[in-house]
């Protein structure tokens, strides 16, 4: 769908009346003050449900954020995965970090894809998989929500895909040049920013050719009582740092109705390394900050490299044939700190205890993708699509400074067919869909020993009685490898009714796949003599989602309602141990949910107001033992708040605008493991926009925050309740200048 209410909205029909358009079929973007309604013979197709099928024909929550919406809210925030998380209320708040650690899409963890190409590291999940690809070279965001196998690994949570720009439609040079500065509200000159960014692109008849880069530099963030925000040493960070983007599209058209595509990108983010954190006070309500210091070891960092090959064909043999294989690898580089890194430590390398360490996450996936959709003949309501995928996942991890391994080399191998049916009954009032896929997976693990890893608990008070607390030593154990295999089915199906124009419901039930962080499972082995192929915890995760929705889109009015629920026998919980460092536990997991979503045109030309609502309630079985039962709610770590998201646009001639506010509600954790000190006080942020077309380019204006509200993020206030170098406060107050020049 065309995002013209900057709220998600879980719609079929994604042809909308909001300036900047609807992706058509050919992805290319409707011209700035056009629109495309729903009477418009342009088909949008989402790409990431892997099928030519108009989305209304399918019985998903579907949303996408089209290129000027997602450019508006990038010059707001930042990034693309801020943008995904403020327009969609399921989403849980950013961390406003490098790590997307416990950020969630319906309380489970989206899968990040460019162009369908998986850029998780679910072995050793890095969490790094939001900062791949700069927004500048996005021409929009697919969102496909809950629980599905569509993508293959990974998505439990929803698919956020982003395809990149696409090629030029005319012959010539064309291009864009963007030019942005951004500043707190103070206009610190610390926390002053700049990116600049260039697209060059260039069509001879059927050959043409994309090349850009892109650099942003920025400075250190401030909160709203004009503090520096602290940083996290170790998992990274976006502010203090410098970004270079590179991205490359070679494309030849064979035939009347075949293309070929080399895309390959290049994404580095690197920490400066020009301040040191300073501990805040949870019980006083001061956050953690920072002061120009020189940190230990080697900045936070990560850097991504992708080249892809797709061929397709929408006519073949009466179909559409899509093949794609590609080439991923990442090396996301930790802080390292002496003090709260104690799992680092080993007496045998260091008897004070005081060795520093950091850790470097290497991934490596090679993958092909292949499908055929076509109607049959003779029978054209009836459309099948058949397929195969197969992935290779290379992971380790790394400790740099001392040459040890952390995470043992491990190798995830999967081959998947799968086949998918759409039905189209009585003129398109009621369509029946369905489909199964295969995963035959393979994890092979060397032979290794875990790390020595001593802790220090402090003997605090606040400790329950007969807390064990000082120095301990666990792991140290040599664990036998093995190569686990695993096979599932997994189903999907569901029924789509449009009794009238413009007015849908639908029900489904779809399966979602992925494995667990094996990561963090392996190296957190205590118990000697263990051996990876009899080792329960790294079986698969299976998800079951099931969801009803309706939607009325009638005149000035867009409307839906969708209620979930999924469950999974063996879900993922990021459980912190006393040496602050996640874990993994497998628990049974249940998670249910409602969105609702109001947008409507008011008769003022070019104005638009909208509302969105989600609610989420999850649980997990906390027994020691496990029982089956769910008997304590999921945490800040693992499930977002409840949100209300409010928007005004406005849009008309060379003119546009938008103020959008976010509540996030207020919650407490109730359950038979519960720490008050994590419940939830809630916030609201409210961010503001304004964009003007010169004639030379366009110039705009963004403000976040845009009443420099102080607040305490939300992972910050959910979780690690004694940690006072991980009690982060939200940015205040930002200014992002910025000229847009298309040529």
């Amino acid at each position: 769908m065309s995002r013209r209410s900057y709220l998600s909205l879980p719609l079929f029909a994604l042809a909308v009346t909001m300036p900047g358009g609807a992706f058509a079929q050919d992805s290319g973007v409707t011209p700035v003050g056009e629109e495309t309604t729903a009477d418009s013979s342009d088909e949008i197709v989402v790409t990431a449900a892997r099928t030519i099928l108009p989305p209304n024909a399918l019985p998903l929550t579907i949303d996408v954020i089209d290129k000027k919406t997602l450019d508006q809210q990038i010059a707001i925030s930042g990034s693309v995965t801020d943008a995904v998380a403020t327009l969609t209320p399921s989403f849980s708040p950013t961390r406003q970090k490098l790590s997307g650690a416990g950020e969630t899409l319906r309380g489970r963890s989206p899968l990040y894809a460019i162009n369908g190409i998986p850029q998780s590291t679910p072995l050793r999940d890095g969490a790094r998989d939001g900062f791949t690809i700069d927004g500048f070279f996005v021409d929009r965001v697919e969102l496909i929500y809950g629980s599905n196998a569509l993508q293959g690994i990974g998505g439990t949570g929803g698919i956020v895909n982003q395809v990149t720009v696409g090629a030029p439609k005319q012959d010539g040079i064309s291009g864009r040049l963007l030019l942005q500065g951004s500043a707190d509200n103070d206009f610190s000159k610390d926390g002053i920013g700049g990116k600049v960014a260039g697209l060059v692109q260039y069509k001879a008849g059927r050959f043409d050719a994309t090349f850009g880069a892109a650099y942003d530099k920025r400075g250190v963030f401030y909160d709203g009582d004009g503090r520096r925000v602290g940083l996290n040493l170790t998992q990274g960070e976006t502010q203090d740092s410098k970004t270079t983007s590179l991205f490359a599209r070679l494309g030849y058209q064979v035939g009347e109705t075949g293309r070929l595509d080399l895309i390959a990108s290049r994404f580095e983010l690197k920490g400066d390394g020009d301040y040191v954190a300073i501990p805040g006070n949870r019980l006083t309500g001061v956050p953690t900050s920072s002061v120009r210091g020189d940190p230990p070891g080697i900045s936070a960092a990560s850097r991504t490299e992708s080249i892809a090959l797709t061929y397709t064909d929408s006519a073949l043999w009466g179909g559409n044939f899509v093949s794609q294989i590609f080439f991923n690898r990442s090396r996301d580089t930790f802080g390292g700190e002496i003090a709260p890194i104690a799992t680092f430590q080993d007496p045998a390398i260091d008897p004070t205890l005081k060795l520093f360490d950091q850790s470097q996450n290497k991934s490596r996936k090679i993958g092909a993708k292949i499908s055929y959709e076509r109607a049959v003949p003779g029978f054209e309501n009836l459309t099948l699509t058949a397929g195969l995928d197969a992935l290779s996942d290379n992971t380790a991890q790394l400790l740099v400074a001392t040459n040890r391994i952390w995470v043992p080399p491990s190798q995830f191998r999967s081959i998947a067919p799968f086949g998918q049916a759409n039905l189209k009954l009585f003129d398109g009032a009621l369509r029946l869909a369905g489909g199964v896929r295969w995963e035959n997976v393979e994890i092979k693990v060397d032979d290794y020993h875990t790390l020595a890893s001593t802790t220090f608990v402090a003997c605090a008070p606040t400790l329950p009685p007969g807390t064990p607390c000082g120095p301990s030593t666990y792991g140290g154990v040599a664990v036998a490898g093995g190569k686990p295999k695993f096979n599932d089915l997994l189903v999907n199906g569901g029924v789509v009714l449009e009794p009238w124009t413009g007015i849908r419901a639908y029900a489904s039930y779809a399966q979602g796949f992925t494995v667990p962080d094996i990561g963090r499972i392996t190296r957190a082995i205590s118990k000697p003599n263990q051996d990876i192929d009899t080792y329960v915890d790294i079986q698969p995760i299976v998800s079951n989602n099931r969801e009803i929705g309706v939607e009325i889109k009638r005149g000035p009015l867009d409307a839906s309602a969708t209620y979930f629920w999924s469950s999974s026998d063996k879900g993922q919980l990021l459980i912190a141990n006393p040496g602050g460092i996640f874990d993994v536990q497998r628990q049974r997991v249940e998670i249910q949910g409602l969105e609702i979503n109001l947008g409507v045109r008011l008769p003022i030309d070019g104005l638009r107001v909208s509302a969105g609502y989600a609610h989420l309630d999850g649980r997990y079985d906390s027994s020691v033992v496990p029982d089956g039962k769910v008997d304590t709610d999921l945490d800040g770590t693992n499930i977002s708040p409840d949100r209300l998201n409010l928007s005004a646009s406005y849009a008309k001639g060379p003119l546009s605008a938008l103020v959008q506010t976010q509540f996030y509600l207020s919650r407490s954790f109730q359950g038979r493991v519960r720490d008050p000190r994590n419940d939830f006080g809630g916030y609201t942020v409210t961010d503001a926009s304004l964009r003007y077309e010169t004639g030379i380019g366009a110039l705009s204006l963004s403000v976040q925050n845009l009443f420099d509200k102080f607040y305490i993020d939300y992972s910050s206030d959910t979780r690690l309740p004694t940690d006072n170098l991980s009690y982060f406060a939200g940015r205040g107050r930002t200014f992002t200048l910025g000229w847009d020049y298309r040529f």
